[in-house]
């Protein structure tokens, strides 16, 4: 076994963390117990890069559970917990990360991962799957596939698509309605307020929230906002995404506009450069800055520095730019992900739905390796509806079914 984590001697600390979300995680408990007795991935190589958390650790104990050789790295310098990596390396897992990587330690590890010649990959972000195509192309001919997480991911990976780039199929894993409908809006949404709160202890009620972007994660997120008492603002490119908003009771206009408006800024775009020097000199003294997308461009981190005359540390997690009339902004986690930076990252429950799609399209790709084609793939409705299925089982739930007469009556064009 060969690993790259921090302390070993923290392994302990990260058996509990898994063993504590595994308790809130049913649909994943129950494929490992079928895994461990059907053996679906024997001798499969899978190298997954995802944030590396209890729930991440959980779900590659279950595809090991299933017999794949696991290698496994994070998907963000700041959203691996060293416990966590220990635990998952104590328990004979090959794992390749630690907390506040430099960008040479994080591409070295996303390079460690791959060395084992995956055949199938599980990827959050497209770090994985570049790395593969740009560095690792001789092992292209014997990965099968690979499953994506995020959206943009997805993005990238449909760029790849469009202009002859990528090599293998791809699950979008984040299509499926069972993870964008819940992940995306409950878990971005929670878990973003987690992270704020956590680190600033500040009150939200009051306050004039400015979220820019209203997919499924800005949705959830300006709702919870909405929950603790937020005057919300909405600042979005798609013109029925900001009809959405306004008819979700929020009122919508320009970042322009918001700039001098906000108290606390969470961009959820995918985009990069979504707040500039431009919003930046307008906005109040004491304003928070933080992002929820994968990436930390979205809020320019050069423009802001360009401008400061001081930047200092103020408490963990909170950077503060001083500009040069005195007026004070604070950035969040870098720039990074805030509810991974700065928190645990999305509730158990939530990943549960997410990571069972994860490992049912992880099991599709093997059954089907050999017959698909070099291009992004929808979730199978069927895995959708299983997953959806186990959750309702896990929560006590059952539903109606259509009579035979029904079915007839909705498959009928006659009435």
């Amino acid at each position: 076994m060969s690993n790259s984590i921090r302390d070993i001697s923290l392994a302990e600390s990260g058996r509990q963390k898994i063993a504590w979300v595994k308790s809130y995680m049913p649909i994943l408990s129950g494929l490992e117990e079928e895994f461990k007795k059907s053996r679906p991935f024997e001798g499969v190589k899978i190298s997954l890069s995802v944030h590396l958390e209890a729930k991440t650790a959980y779900l590659s104990k279950v595809l090991a559970a299933g017999g794949a050789k696991m290698s496994v790295t994070g998907s963000n310098p700041l959203s691996t917990q060293d416990d966590v990596a220990a635990g998952l390396a104590a328990d004979g897992i090959d794992v390749f990360a630690w907390y506040n990587s430099t960008p040479e330690e994080y591409e070295k590890h996303i390079e460690m991962t791959l060395a084992h010649g995956p055949n199938i990959i599980i990827d959050d972000g497209g770090d994985l799957i570049t790395a593969l195509h740009t560095k690792f192309p001789h092992l292209l001919s014997q990965v099968w596939g690979g499953c994506e997480e995020t959206t943009t991911g997805i993005i990238r990976l449909k760029a790849m698509e469009r202009d002859g780039s990528l090599k293998i199929p791809m699950m979008a894993v984040n299509d499926a309605m069972c993870k964008h409908l819940f992940d995306n809006r409950y878990g971005t949404g929670q878990s973003v307020w987690d992270g704020i709160n956590r680190t600033t202890n500040l009150i939200i009620a009051g306050k004039t929230v400015v979220v820019a972007g209203y997919g499924w994660c800005g949705k959830g997120v300006a709702m919870r906002a909405k929950g603790l008492g937020a005057n919300v603002i909405v600042t979005e490119i798609d013109h029925v995404k900001a009809i959405e908003a306004v008819m979700d009771g929020f009122h919508v206009m320009t970042m322009d506009k918001a700039a001098p408006l906000g108290d606390i800024f969470i961009t959820v775009t995918g985009c990069e450069n979504v707040i500039t020097k431009t919003h930046f000199n307008t906005m109040k003294n004491g304003t928070i800055l933080c992002n929820a997308g994968h990436f930390n461009v979205e809020i320019s981190i050069p423009d802001l520095e360009s401008i400061s005359k001081d930047i200092r540390e103020y408490r963990k997690n909170i950077m503060g730019y001083t500009m040069q009339d005195g007026r004070k902004l604070y950035l969040l986690g870098e720039g990074r992900l805030v509810n991974l930076a700065c928190g645990d990252g999305h509730p158990a429950e939530i990943m549960d739905m997410s990571f069972a799609v994860q490992a049912m399209s992880a099991l599709y790709i093997m059954e089907h390796k050999g017959r698909m084609e070099p291009k992004v793939f929808n979730i199978p409705a069927k895995i959708d509806e299983e997953i959806a299925k186990r959750k309702l089982e896990s929560l006590g739930i059952t539903i109606d079914t259509l009579t035979e007469e029904q079915e007839k009556y909705l498959g009928s064009w006659q009435l």
